[in-house]
């Protein structure tokens, strides 16, 4: 079965008959497809902020991030007009590769425990918890796209889990949330300067442990206190609330009045910066 026709097929059996029953992708509506240059320093660019978010904080400089990524200030700035729609579509990103990852474990993977273990190391590869965490207080919650990548994001999750469970692998006290928030947690970086390769290799390593006791097959499994919740039940939690954009950033109409000194002066046309982009 080639990758297009199993990418059109939302249901994949198991040899005892448990199936996984994707939701349908939500569809944001039409978009001009950017050219092949532009998407590539678009999706370097959200990266890079993202590894950068997560190591300093949504505060952190852009021109960090741009370096981070092999483009100029510029370019960022004409990708991402201020800070604000830089991380707007850094979460927005963050929960289309959630949705995408737990698809395409769906895909690959006939076994459904198999696939929601492959979902949890993807997660963690990828860095989507760790990212959607560091930005957490600066998203805007009642922006209309986030909001369907939101319900989209734990959607898929939960055909993962609800497979798992039909085919007596998953534990049956497991909840998504419990798998969203181990991977929330599993994906904080250690402190105390760990190299990346020492940081990774040490995280799959406990996810495999986790795993291993989320096993109906577990030897003797410890009885689980706390609430039993879902990733829709997380999302009825209070928010944190955006936080309001600097006085001097914006005039009335929207437009960029001031950036910070080490971000100014970049992007001003013939400049060696503007035209290296």
């Amino acid at each position: 079965m080639n990758e297009a026709r199993a990418a059109r097929l939302p249901v994949r059996e198991h040899q005892t008959g448990a199936k996984i029953s994707m939701p349908p992708i939500q569809n944001s509506g039409p978009r001009q497809p950017p050219r092949a240059d532009a998407r590539d320093n678009r999706l370097r660019l959200l990266e890079a902020a993202g590894d950068v978010f997560i190591d300093r904080g949504p505060g952190a400089s852009l021109e960090e991030i741009a370096r981070r990524a092999g483009t100029g200030i510029a370019t960022l700035y004409r990708r991402f007009p201020d800070r604000q729609a830089l991380i707007r579509e850094v979460a927005l990103h963050a929960l289309h590769r959630t949705a995408e990852e737990a698809r395409q474990a769906a895909r690959d993977e006939p076994d459904p425990f198999a696939a929601l273990a492959r979902y949890m190391h993807r997660s963690i590869d990828v860095r989507t918890a760790a990212v959607f965490a560091a930005v957490l207080g600066e998203i805007p919650f009642d922006d209309e796209e986030i909001t369907r990548a939101r319900q989209a994001a734990p959607a898929a999750v939960q055909a993962l889990v609800d497979a798992a469970h039909r085919a007596g692998a998953l534990r049956p006290d497991v909840t998504s949330g419990d798998i969203g928030i181990l991977i929330v947690r599993l994906s904080r970086p250690l402190p105390g300067g760990f190299p990346a390769e020492a940081q990774s290799r040490l995280t799959h390593r406990h996810l495999n442990l986790l795993i291993d006791g989320l096993r109906t097959t577990a030897r003797q499994p410890a009885e689980l206190g706390g609430p039993a919740l879902t990733l829709a039940d997380l999302r009825q939690f209070p928010q944190p609330q955006t936080q309001a954009p600097r006085p001097q950033a914006t005039v009335p109409g929207g437009r960029l009045l001031a950036r910070p000194a080490s971000e100014r002066g970049h992007d001003r046309p013939g400049t060696k910066e503007h035209n290296r982009d």
